[in-house]
């Protein structure tokens, strides 16, 4: 069998180089000829896969190690008879952490504690879900609306699901929706002058979904009328080429990597091999847990006296320095403000957008929080909780 798959996918020859001929090349050499005689095709999202990759090729499984598959014509796929996977819910935890570690750098900035907010959710899937269950066990109020799955529930009203409507008394919403085009459901630019105008004047604005829900100039207004208490953006429009407007007036900015965590990815391989061994009813055993690397903090010991808010604040930033990613982001807007924009502008953008793609391309490990292990100085009830609710290992400290 030959596989070709895109290099970036991690530990990509330990877990498929049993089952056959594995070609591992960048995204951008992922083309036709390459293709056309292989069996299987693994790719990202940064590889659009369609008839202008496919037509014509041997491919009979094409698997996505992202949860994403807007990359993907899965329309196409079903009518040339093409298998299709991703990687649903790989991510899940990796989302989940990156939403607190970035709600606790702006509690800080703001002095306000996660018991006094409520939290609203759009899109309460396997993300969703999880950023539920931990703001909960904050001592957050939450508010969920997802009207698909409501209507999946069979009561569009059934208690826990709000309409958008009701997100107006939220402090905080973030977006975990895929991005859709077609009502009755339509997400593109659902984060609009519309949706922010309903919302409380200081609300606080999350978007690590798809840069489309939300509309660019529409946040551009709201922020320059000071609509917002805050804005954590993770996704863009128009990726890698990103408006650099929006990037200086966000308070916390990356480049799409909220789920880059190592064990997401890594669980994202997993699930694409799983379900290639399914595909062509193959056997494979694969425990990638000696091969991950140590977290960069394996442990972190809290000062004493510090209290819940404080404690979620230095545990998530030993785990996740949210803020070096946005710092290294920011830094691609870095350019005389006077220079005019001529060719050497359009350049700038290119280089730019070449950035983007290499800050994601060349991530550093991260590893999820229950790979950090907190020791108290002391007993105390409700730190243990909040710790436990983000998924980090508590012990005593000796």
């Amino acid at each position: 069998m030959k596989i070709v798959a895109d290099e970036n996918i991690p530990l990509l020859r330990d877990a498929f180089g049993p089952l056959g001929e594995v070609v591992a090349v960048p995204a951008d050499a992922i083309r036709p000829a390459l293709v056309r005689d292989a069996q299987a095709l693994l790719v990202r999202s940064v590889t659009p896969v369609g008839p202008a990759l496919l037509d014509g090729s041997s491919v009979q499984l094409v698997a996505t190690a992202t949860i994403g598959t807007d990359h993907v014509d899965r329309a196409y796929l079903a009518r040339r008879g093409i298998g299709f996977a991703s990687a649903q819910s790989s991510n899940a935890r990796s989302v989940a952490e990156y939403v607190f570690a970035a709600l606790a750098v702006l509690a800080e900035r703001g002095g306000w504690r996660f018991e006094e907010k409520m939290l609203g959710i759009v899109g309460v899937g396997h993300i969703g879900s999880r950023v539920a269950r931990i703001a909960e066990g904050l001592g957050m109020t939450v508010l969920r609306n997802d009207p698909p799955l409501a209507r999946a529930t069979g009561d569009p009203g059934a208690p826990g699901f709000v309409p958008i409507q009701a997100l107006a008394d939220a402090d905080i919403v973030t977006f975990h929706v895929p991005l859709a085009r077609e009502a009755p459901d339509a997400t593109y630019h659902m984060i609009n002058e519309s949706l922010i105008g309903r919302l409380n004047r200081g609300v606080i604005l999350l978007n690590t979904s798809r840069g489309s829900v939300a509309d660019t100039s529409a946040l551009k207004a709201a922020l320059a009328a000071k609509r917002l208490g805050g804005l954590v953006l993770d996704v863009w429009e128009n990726e890698p080429t990103i408006d650099l407007e929006l990037l200086d007036a966000a308070d916390l900015a990356t480049p799409h990597i909220a789920g880059y965590s190592y064990d997401g990815k890594v669980n994202g391989t997993r699930m694409i091999l799983e379900a290639l061994c399914r595909h062509f009813s193959l056997t494979r055993d694969w425990d990638p847990s000696p091969l991950m690397p140590p977290p960069h903090s394996p442990r972190v010991r809290l000062p004493a006296g510090v209290d819940r808010q404080q404690a979620i604040r230095y545990a998530t930033r030993a785990a996740y320095d949210i803020e070096a990613d946005d710092a290294h982001l920011r830094a691609m807007g870095a350019k005389p403000a006077d220079e005019p924009c001529s060719e050497r502008c359009s350049l700038l953008q290119g280089e730019r957008a070449a950035y983007f793609v290499a800050l994601r391309r060349d991530y550093p490990v991260r590893r999820e929080f229950p790979e950090t292990t907190v020791e108290l100085p002391r007993a105390d009830a409700r730190v243990h909780q909040a710790l436990e609710a983000l998924g980090f290992p508590v012990r005593a400290a000796s």
